[in-house]
């Protein structure tokens, strides 16, 4: 089982990256392989629509994802929703990366009133490419961060998130025929 991870801030001290990294552990107990896909490693230009699906850079990104059993996107929360990296991704990669996956959600926000704000990426995933949503979001905002590393009570929301991926992605990948 295959699942990739992507951390979608482009920002150098991202904290969704810091949530995304401590996925590595749990995934691997739930006998997962992680395919670790940090944006701010590669330069994927903005969507335009038409041109840019068959540039390399597009291609290879597609061809990961839709390696993947499932996807995890790590993203921060701005302006009361996923950054605007994680929504290009999904316009550059589309149906051929998306079709029927299991995706889960672990974002970073500065406050906890934006908890809800990664539903309308979540219903566009559900309705445009039937993607299984993991019900179990983790969402850390800046009391959740401390010197001492994560709050275990994310850290275990990480746990939860990881195993119930690897187990929805399993039982998607043995039910639903190819497309």
């Amino acid at each position: 089982m295959q699942i990739a991870v992507v951390c979608c801030s482009l920002n150098p001290d991202s904290r969704s990256a810091t949530l995304a990294e401590a996925l590595r552990a749990p995934l691997a107990d739930a006998g997962a392989e992680v395919d670790w896909i940090d944006l701010r490693d590669h330069d994927l230009p903005l969507c335009d629509g038409t041109t840019v699906y068959g540039r390399p850079e597009v291609r290879a990104m597609s061809k990961r994802l839709a390696d993947a059993d499932a996807v995890i996107l790590a993203t921060p929360i701005y302006n009361y929703d996923a950054n605007a990296a994680a929504k290009n991704l999904v316009e550059l990669t589309g149906k051929a990366a998306w079709l029927n996956k299991t995706v889960g959600f672990v974002c970073s926000a500065g406050s906890p009133v934006s908890y809800m704000s990664l539903m309308p990426l979540a219903a566009s995933l559900m309705l445009d490419f039937r993607c299984l949503v993991v019900p179990r979001f983790v969402y850390a905002d800046d009391r959740h961060f401390t010197a001492d590393g994560l709050d275990p009570v994310i850290t275990q929301r990480l746990d939860e998130l990881a195993h119930q991926t690897a187990r929805l992605a399993a039982a998607l990948s043995a039910t639903v025929p190819a497309d």
